[in-house]
């Protein structure tokens, strides 16, 4: 997974060199985790709050690696910026299909997508409105929960606390 930050001055696209498979788990392993609750279902996301986590997100990432937990707990991945701003991402070397939610610092879903794997058209996926979470699931996800645009989700206070 691949994210722009668009600001007022410029778009920066932002992308990295392949990762092989093997390396990849292990960086995903190495990351810290948040447990959250999304519309009654039950998720762990990986936290990618600094930039090359970000960079790098969910790119080599296989359905298997994304695969429930046993207790049906689902996967995915928590992008945490340090303030609200129009976010677009794209999924440059990212070769399965995710659902992306938006979220402003009070959790509200400002917009959602599902993108398509290995879809390398940058801003292909924007915000629309300024957010400063990302939230990326298995593709389907958001429907299968009815998450709509101006739901909330709670964000755990250990995010919410990275504000400059």
């Amino acid at each position: 997974m691949v994210f722009t930050m668009l600001t007022t001055l410029s778009a920066q696209n932002i992308s990295c060199a392949p990762t092989t498979t093997g390396s990849r788990n292990e960086e995903l392993d190495a990351l810290g985790t948040v447990d959250m609750a999304i519309k009654g279902a039950k998720f762990r996301l990986w936290v990618a709050d600094e930039s090359g986590e970000q960079q790098r997100g969910l790119m080599h990432v296989s359905a298997d690696r994304m695969a429930d937990f046993e207790d049906g707990t689902r996967r995915g991945m928590i992008f945490v910026f340090d303030y609200e701003h129009e976010l677009s991402f794209w999924m440059k070397d990212t070769i399965i299909p995710l659902d992306i939610a938006y979220l402003d610092t009070t959790g509200r879903v400002v917009s959602m997508h599902t993108m398509a794997p290995l879809d390398e058209r940058p801003g292909q996926y924007p915000s629309g409105d300024p957010a400063r979470f990302a939230i990326e699931v298995n593709a389907g996800v958001w429907d299968q929960l009815n998450l709509r645009s101006g739901d909330t989700i709670a964000v755990p206070n250990t995010l919410l606390k990275r504000a400059p």
